[in-house]
């Protein structure tokens, strides 16, 4: 069995970490694997194949290329232009392969409409989010319009945003597509499992199977050590928190800036705020609390570290799927604060790994991290029980076992 794994974008993103997460638990696991990819960023691993070495266009073809893209964008319709997708039929790469498993296709480089021609051979498709079946939109919010066709829709510059409302077309064409195309889908959370049996992919099987982490990369460290390699006080409360864009709706971070304002002063007082990413200060100079801000990390010790030296990891999501910082703090037996949205519940169990507030409740948000960080002995329990629920449900082993099954049900 030789798979082959599709996704647009490389070295950026959770659908890639996710992905070569996969593709690097199927090698370990005996099979043969290969990562293919659109776009390449952050120095991504030569030893994954790029898309583009495959699909070469010529001057002529390339200057089409660019021509159609800004057509078809300037029409709202930002994923079907591409060629090179459909060329992908004659390369060495799917010709190889006994099994592809696509992952995310939106946001350039990939046209979904050649899904009927390389469905030809068997095919899973791992969502990321619920683009494949909306008209643009990778979270709905609490549009529910995707069930029914799209048109008028409400979220035009959530990502992938598009400029124009050709979302009842693009609809529309998927729903062709799919007619046309063979494909076992495949969901991270219960969630996602849920919304994709109800839409335009209720025709294929749907099946439940978790990302998986790296248990030995991601682990839970002694804690006071890693305050000392960070330079925090052994008796200061820390809140972790990723940080992303404060304007970015999806992240939550006006709800964090709420909660963290209406905390106690004197709780306050006491608590660093542990960020990693960018706007770590922006957030601190706001609620007026000490921060330390690593900066971006992508090296899987130093985050384990972080993640060990704080009390409780606080992610404040409007949507997600099954987030990856989750999986993260999990295996690094850091008790999680979050709102009980899409997948997070997989993960947030309230007294066993965390505390799940009502979604867009920032009061809530502040009251689960007020009760947590005045309540030690629960959150030593929770750091025992996050640990182990990595260890029995989210290894890169089970996960690996588990498509190598599905993928052999369905070559049968």
């Amino acid at each position: 069995m030789n798979v082959l794994h599709i996704n647009t974008w490389g070295g950026v993103g959770g659908a890639f970490i996710a992905a070569n997460r996969l593709h690097t638990g199927l090698i370990r696991a005996g099979a043969s694997s290969t990562f293919a990819y659109g776009h390449a960023f952050n120095g991504s691993d030569t030893a994954l194949r790029g898309l583009a070495e495959y699909q070469k266009l010529s001057d002529r073809n390339h200057r089409l290329q660019r021509s159609l893209t800004k057509l078809t964008k300037r029409l709202g319709l930002n994923d079907v232009s591409s060629l090179a997708s459909f060329s992908l039929l004659k390369s060495e790469l799917f010709e190889n392969a006994t099994i592809l498993n696509f992952h995310n296709l939106h946001s350039d480089f990939f046209s979904y409409l050649a899904l009927p021609k390389l469905t030809v051979k068997p095919t899973v498709w791992t969502l990321h989010d619920m683009w494949a079946f909306t008209g643009h939109c990778a979270y709905s919010y609490d549009c529910s319009k995707w069930l029914t066709g799209c048109g008028h829709c409400p979220y035009l510059s959530e990502q992938p945003s598009v400029q124009r409302d050709a979302t009842a077309l693009e609809w529309k064409l998927k729903n062709w597509v799919y007619e046309h195309s063979n494909l076992t889908i495949v969901a991270p959370s219960r969630w996602l499992v849920e919304q994709a049996k109800q839409g335009l992919l209720s025709r294929f099987d749907v099946h439940h199977i978790p990302n998986g982490i790296d248990t030995e990369a991601y682990l839970s460290l002694d804690r006071e050590h890693c305050r000392s390699v960070l330079g925090i006080e052994h008796d200061r409360k820390v809140l972790l928190f990723v940080a992303q864009s404060l304007k970015d709706m999806r992240k939550g971070g006006d709800l964090l800036l709420k909660a963290l304002q209406n905390m106690p002063a004197a709780l306050k007082s006491e608590t660093l705020l542990l960020t990693l990413g960018e706007g770590g200060e922006n957030i601190a100079q706001q609620v007026g609390m000490e921060t330390l801000n690593l900066g971006y990390v992508n090296h899987d010790r130093l985050k384990s570290i972080a993640y060990s030296a704080a009390d409780l990891f606080v992610f404040p999501t409007r949507a997600d799927n099954l987030p990856l910082v989750l999986q993260e703090s999990l295996a690094c037996g850091t008790p999680i604060v979050s709102f009980k949205v899409g997948g997070v519940p997989d993960m947030v169990r309230p007294g066993i790994t965390g505390y799940l507030a009502q979604p867009e409740d920032a009061e809530d948000l502040k009251n689960g991290i007020v009760q947590l960080l005045d309540d030690p002995e629960l959150r030593s329990q929770m750091r025992k029980n996050a640990r182990a629920i990595a260890l029995s449900e989210y290894t890169l082993d089970h996960q690996a076992q588990r498509y190598l099954e599905l993928y052999q049900s369905i070559l049968k």
